[in-house]
């Protein structure tokens, strides 16, 4: 437990969800605690995101609310999507962000008490005076069984079933039926149940239209426990009189995370309507006060069960696309290049650096016989899991036509399919390109970033993109160049994430920046080059997150000294 000055505090945490998705959690030790980048201002929760700011908030304890406090970020900060203008309460459960792509989330914990709970434990001493004191107590215990369910490891519909039946006898109603929003915010029935406490498919019973409408539109309760005294709409209501109904009841029931907000901020459509509990009776009710606090407490728990079961969900959901992106990214991992084969021509070698789980970088390379080595490089458009569906695609199509087949002809195929399949909706630069053991070198650049060409100490661009990039127009026509490679010379291909990677303050890493590394580097060995071109991009970013896939592919021609011989059929 926390302290802020003499007022104790109740127990509380943050998750920190990191930018690759891992967890860890960080307990509220003091107040205010203070969140933002690095610690040297003192920060209790640090967060390594150079784009976030040193002083960006703190969490702060006034009144028994806790509150987080916008302290200046460059971006905002967000309490679940909403912008904080200056202090926010937070309850437990809050997602807390800070307008950032592939940045950090805290999601909030805190051991509130439930207070409408405190509030009618607190009674229990004085309903011995009210009228029907006895009665009150048996309905408190009630509340009381209902709030123990909330605890138990029952299967989630047989809980609300269990509050249902508990409000049924609050009530005396003849039936109940909890309806569940669907994800347009349409009420579905999900459960129904009779007075004996037997279940009825929910389907058929069918609520008060009416009845439902007000709740809505008022973002309120309805509680009728005598229509003859209603208003005339609801009294001559079709569904009313049709089913001789006598008394309704229509509770909303809301995300338990934002009950504290109020109704004009419900009204602006940031609090979530999880679904409604409605019971009718042909018969007219009573309730004493008491009763209606423990309806609506009831409530108010069954709203907790179904919220927490999304909350539960959605963890689940995720959870299981994080391991279907692992897998994705297993596969796609395992279809690039592990190893080059040593040839006595040409050195090679190359790496991939995914921004997100899996993305939409290829290169490959593929001996073709002949004495003759074929080499790929691609960036499709776009990341994710529709990028890489493209490169694995790639990497298939390329493979398979590559032997036997001339660079013009091998692109117009792959242009041709991705066009045939529109509903890709995905384009890809590349650079094909096939050399031999004489340094001849014939190579096709469709859209993509043109080659360095090292060539003793100096470093210059000679591969111009001629062809547009493949999956735009079916009938493009692709253009192959040559070009002859001197012993020594060596290519250095590469993807945008490297030409465009971006430091904090915004600006691009570059060309020119790129050129200057590899000629600080150009007598050293591939590995060393790759290495040290790898490095130049990060120093320049300085830790910002980057918004596209790194891939570099180095060739290093070493002349025709021991060509292999041609394959013979």
């Amino acid at each position: 437990m926390v302290t802020a000055g003499t007022q104790p505090v109740l127990d509380a945490a943050f998750d920190v969800v990191e930018p690759d998705r891992t967890r860890r959690s960080v307990p509220v030790t003091h107040l205010p605690f203070l969140i933002g980048r690095g610690a040297e201002v003192g920060n209790d929760l640090q967060l390594s995101d150079m784009r976030i700011s040193r002083n960006c908030a703190a969490l702060v304890y006034t009144d028994g609310v806790f509150y987080l406090e916008d302290r200046g970020p460059r971006h905002g900060i967000f309490v679940n999507g909403e912008k904080v203008a200056k202090a926010q309460p937070l309850r437990s459960g809050d997602i807390i962000t800070f307008g950032l792509a592939d940045s950090y989330e805290l999601i909030f914990h805190c051991g509130q008490p439930k207070e409408s709970l405190t509030q009618l434990l607190s009674q229990l001493n004085q309903a011995g005076a009210l009228e029907g004191g006895a009665r009150d107590l048996r309905h408190l215990s009630l509340l009381l069984e209902a709030t123990t369910l909330i605890e138990s490891h029952l299967p989630l519909e047989e809980v609300l079933g269990a509050m249902v039946d508990r409000a049924i006898r609050l009530t005396d109603a003849d039936r109940a039926l909890l309806l569940e929003a669907d994800p347009q915010g349409e009420l579905r029935p999900w459960l129904a149940r009779q007075r004996d406490g037997s279940s009825i498919p929910a389907a058929s019973l069918t609520p008060s239209k009416t009845v439902i409408a007000h709740m809505r539109e008022q973002h309120r309760s309805v509680v009728e426990q005598d229509v003859s005294q209603a208003a005339a709409d609801l009294r001559d209501a079709r569904s009313i009189v049709g089913q001789q109904l006598r008394s309704v009841i229509a509770i909303p029931l809301f995300s338990h995370r934002q009950l504290r907000a109020s109704e004009a901020t419900f009204m602006g459509g940031t609090i979530e309507l999880l679904g409604a509990l409605y019971l009718d009776s042909r018969r007219p009710t009573a309730f004493s006060r008491l009763d209606r606090q423990i309806l609506d407490t009831i409530a108010l728990e069954a709203s907790n069960v179904l919220d927490n079961a999304r909350l539960a969900e959605k963890e689940m959901q995720r959870r299981r696309l994080e391991q279907e992106l692992a897998t994705a990214r297993s596969i796609q991992q395992a279809l690039l290049p592990k190893s080059f084969p040593s040839l006595p021509h040409l050195q090679v070698t190359g790496l991939n650096r995914s921004c997100l789980a899996v993305g939409g970088d290829y290169y490959d390379l593929m001996e073709l016989g002949g004495n003759r080595t074929a080499f790929l490089i691609a960036d499709v458009c776009g990341k994710g899991l529709g990028a890489a569906l493209v490169t694995a695609m790639l990497q298939g199509t390329f493979s398979a036509m590559a032997l036997g087949h001339e660079p013009a002809k091998v692109c117009a195929h792959v242009n041709g399919f991705i066009c045939s399949h529109s509903e890709m909706e995905r384009y890809a630069t590349l650079f094909f390109g096939v050399i031999d053991t004489a340094g001849n070198l014939e190579f096709i650049n469709a859209g993509h970033l043109p080659p360095l060409l090292v060539r003793g100490a100096r470093v210059e661009s000679v591969f111009a993109a001629k062809s547009i990039p493949v999956g735009l127009f079916a009938q493009a026509e692709f253009e192959t160049d040559k070009f002859t490679l001197q012993p020594g010379d060596t290519l250095v291909l590469f993807t945008d994430g490297i030409s465009e990677a971006m430091n904090p303050r915004q600006e691009l890493f570059g060309r020119e920046r790129l050129k200057k590394v590899v000629e600080s580097c150009a007598a050293c060995s591939l590995e060393e080059m790759q290495a040290r071109i790898l490095a130049g991009a990060d120093e320049f970013a300085r830790g910002a997150a980057q918004a596209d896939d790194i891939t570099l592919l180095l060739l290093r021609y070493c002349g025709a000294a021991n060509p292999r011989p041609a394959a013979t059929n």
